[in-house]
């Protein structure tokens, strides 16, 4: 395992519509399903009333495609995050909410995630959070179960793996507004594709704290941590703040072979993408026209209604 592949154990009702659910975001790598943090060290499925174990699903994801502050926004997005030994139609300890880490590390995003949802709810949540005792694996027809039953029941919506955590609509002006909206520059680099000149972006050596988003429909795009100097002179980012924030397209013009990437919201032009970036990043060069982004500085993210992100810059 590379120092980039990194796990987290949910506990989120039955395990089923979780697996379900996390096994289709982008960045997941691997989802097992079992019982966790039980008075016992051996159990089973027939056994957890006895046993005090929560179905649990373990997901093991790659860091720098998918952070775990997003992965933990999209767990609270599918719970009820108040509700006491009980998701769906499932009552009992077993289907207790919970997220249980193996390192360090990953309890400062679990404490920064909690936190903010406490914040949110204006109460904290019912959610157990503690270090992995154990896991146990459940027997084989647990595993995978949605897709060897499509039919299977399941407490959440697992299509809503393709839908954003963020309920806000970020939608593209009509061109009339946009002409009087952004610069002439700005309008030929996202509408036609044009090239900003290098080194001219005031975000080249840019290194405020904050985020940078779609000049045209204001969606969240990058984080301020996770942008780098290439020295390629155009703004650079290891990856997108969040997984579903980018699409991306082939791109065979000028006798190159690139990929595109375009804001989700609006398919307008940022740049491209490259794989000569920092190894210790995750090794992307996200190569973005400065022109086609807006910066908020960590301190206005509130006001300007960004407050969800902030926990992807500090």
């Amino acid at each position: 395992m590379d120092k980039f592949t990194k796990k987290i154990y949910l506990a989120g009702g039955c395990f089923w519509g979780m697996e379900g659910y996390f096994r289709r975001l982008k960045g997941v790598l691997n989802t097992e399903v079992g019982y966790a943090n039980g008075r016992t060290e051996e159990t089973s499925y027939k056994e957890l009333k006895v046993t005090g174990h929560a179905e649990t699903v373990l997901v093991e994801y790659n860091s720098f495609i998918i952070s775990l502050e997003e992965l933990l926004l999209r767990f609270f997005s599918v719970i009820d995050p108040l509700s006491v030994n009980k998701q769906g139609n499932d009552v009992g300890e077993q289907y207790r909410t919970g997220i249980f880490y193996v390192d360090e590390e990953s309890k400062a995003v679990i404490d920064k995630v909690m936190a903010y949802e406490t914040e949110v709810l204006g109460q904290k949540p019912a959610v157990v959070v503690g270090k992995l005792n154990h896991f146990i694996l459940a027997e084989d027809y647990h595993q995978d179960y949605l897709e060897k039953n499509p039919t299977g029941y399941c407490h959440i919506n697992i299509n809503r793996a393709f839908e954003s955590f963020d309920n806000k609509k970020y939608t593209l002006p009509s061109e009339d507004e946009i002409k009087s909206k952004v610069s002439d520059l700005a309008y030929e680099v996202t509408r036609h594709k044009a090239t900003e000149k290098p080194f001219t972006s005031e975000f080249d050596k840019f290194n405020k704290d904050g985020i940078f988003v779609d000049i045209l429909t204001g969606q969240p795009l990058f984080s301020s941590r996770d942008k780098f100097d290439a020295g390629c002179g155009w703004p650079s980012f290891s990856r997108p703040m969040v997984t579903d924030a980018l699409n991306y397209y082939e791109d065979l013009s000028h006798n190159m072979n690139r990929v595109e990437v375009t804001s989700s919201s609006g398919e307008d032009h940022l740049g491209h993408v490259f794989n000569d970036g920092l190894k210790e990043m995750g090794g992307l060069r996200y190569c973005i026209n400065g022109v086609a982004l807006r910066f908020i500085p960590y301190e206005d993210m509130d006001k300007e209604g960004y407050g969800l992100y902030k926990i992807f810059v500090k």
